[in-house]
């Protein structure tokens, strides 16, 4: 018998925190859909299991549905009648001052009151919820919960126990081709001596043992590397604490070839050894010199 497919159906409360557990779960390896219509759940499901590609799938199905929501307890309870999947729901709540509150901040209308109060909206939205709330398998209140608490408590209850699967992506790039646009650090080196001008390194690149040498034995590139190190290694752990899944550094030079490459190899060599999870990515090191 194969292995049972993992199912989450994500509902609760609007504000109540459904975002952040759909980035959440998505970074447990779920394949997320939002806003689902519980009569196309079951062929979603099957659609998903014939692909073969997905073993873990999520859906966030609420109010938004409500010309439909009335069929979402018979959905659970076929799909929890079948061999083939494991089925959780998980219902997001808060104290209705929290939601006011949250409503308020970012100026929006309630989905079951677009022309009364927020206060209203909530009210229809319980009566809508009550028995699905006493029938899901999770609940959790957001009310005193910051967005990492959230989602760290999601990955408690849905991950795998493998601890945390924060990566870092580190890449090299010539700004003469412009700034990556999903960097999250950009450092620039074009202060460092440039090989290029040296014929016997120009075509080459910082994949290569002399351009390497003859980058990082400038003193400068020394001095430089050792602080830039240090300031990585000092601030990594507060971005896996805020709840971060990954990072992006990015390492630029005039063409991306030379001492770019050079330092973002070091970076990753050395972030590796002190256990990340590193990938390195060369944008701009093929391009024609």
């Amino acid at each position: 018998m194969s292995a049972q497919m993992e199912v989450l159906i994500i509902t609760g409360m609007s504000g109540a925190g459904k975002t952040v557990a759909v980035h959440s779960v998505e970074d447990l390896g779920y394949f997320v859909i939002d806003n689902m219509i519980p009569s196309l759940v079951g062929k979603f499901i099957n659609v998903m299991e014939d692909s073969h590609q997905y073993n873990k799938v999520a859906m966030v199905i609420d109010s938004r549905a409500r010309g439909f929501y009335d069929q979402l307890d018979g959905t659970i309870a076929t799909l929890r009648k079948r061999d083939d999947l494991n089925v959780n729901v998980i219902f997001l709540d808060a104290t209705d001052e929290c939601l006011v509150s949250r409503y308020k901040e970012t100026r929006r209308s309630h989905p079951l009151s677009p022309q009364g109060t927020i206060l209203q909206g909530i009210s229809k939205e319980r009566q809508l919820m009550n028995g699905l709330k006493s029938r899901a398998d999770v609940t959790i209140d957001t009310t005193t919960l910051t967005p990492h608490n959230l989602k760290v408590r999601i990955a408690d209850y849905f991950g795998d126990g493998a601890g945390s699967n924060f990566y870092i992506e580190v890449m090299s790039f010539g700004f003469k081709y412009g700034l990556p646009l999903d960097a999250d650090i950009v450092m620039d080196v074009r202060f460092l001596p440039n090989p290029f001008y040296l014929p016997a390194l120009k075509h080459l690149t910082g994949n290569d043992a002399a351009v390497q040498e003859y980058v990082m034995d400038n003193p400068s590139a020394k001095n430089f590397y050792r602080h830039f190190l240090q300031l990585l290694k000092s601030t990594l752990p507060g971005y896996i604490h805020e709840g971060k899944s990954s990072l992006t550094v990015a390492i630029g030079c005039t063409g991306g070839q030379h001492r770019s490459v050079t330092i973002a190899n070091r970076l990753a060599a050395d972030l590796k050894k002190n256990d990340y999870t590193v990938n390195v990515h060369h944008r701009d090191v093929d391009k024609a010199q």
